[in-house]
């Protein structure tokens, strides 16, 4: 069905060229036309899939994921990553008792590999965030990972990182750790060196 609206496209694309260069607007018309019938043809199959998706699995909200087509769907790698969150074991023969191997929450993982103990982002103020856009005072970075943390971050306990100024960090996207808290740390160390 995608190669029937991606012809149409292309067909309006053309027709919508032969009105501009000849003038008649029977031309325009027909790339409306066309352009409409692509987009009908798109949200026809939109509909059908998530019709499929929620006959295969009628509460894709038990997974959280409301709204996704795949809802109901765990195949793949990312699949039996999240059966293995959720049951907390793996699928050898020496996987043990399962429940040990969830952490609790008063004990939240640490390091890259945890992904249910990965920072959220710092709330920043906006005047730290003012002083921190310029600061070239260093941050610790974990590569995949959107964080940028203080070298004291528990987070980092075991990962390997990458030193950078933090605000070449903020230019490359990285987001402050939630965890340290990097910009109002660095933003009260600027403003502790320049009451000096």
């Amino acid at each position: 069905m995608l190669y029937l609206v991606l012809l149409l496209v292309l067909a309006a694309f053309g027709l919508l060229v032969t009105a501009l260069v000849s003038g008649v607007t029977a031309w325009a018309w027909g790339s409306v036309v066309a352009s409409v019938a692509a987009a009908l043809l798109l949200f026809a199959d939109w509909f059908l899939r998530r019709r499929r998706a929620l006959a295969a699995d009628p509460d894709p909200a038990a997974d959280g994921e409301v709204g996704r087509p795949d809802a109901g769907e765990h195949t793949g790698a990312a699949g039996a990553a999240r059966e293995k969150v959720v049951t907390g074991h793996e699928d050898d023969e020496d996987a043990g008792d399962a429940t040990a191997k969830v952490a609790s929450p008063a004990e939240p993982s640490t390091g890259p590999g945890a992904s249910t103990g990965a920072p959220g982002e710092e709330d920043t103020d906006a005047a730290d965030l003012l002083i921190v856009a310029a600061l070239e005072s260093e941050v610790r970075v974990v590569d995949e990972h959107p964080r940028y943390h203080l070298a004291e971050c528990t987070w980092l306990t075991g990962s390997a990182t990458l030193r950078l100024p933090v605000r070449e960090a903020r230019e490359l996207g990285f987001t402050p750790c939630g965890r340290c808290g990097p910009d109002r740390s660095l933003a009260a160390a600027h403003r502790a060196d320049r009451a000096r």
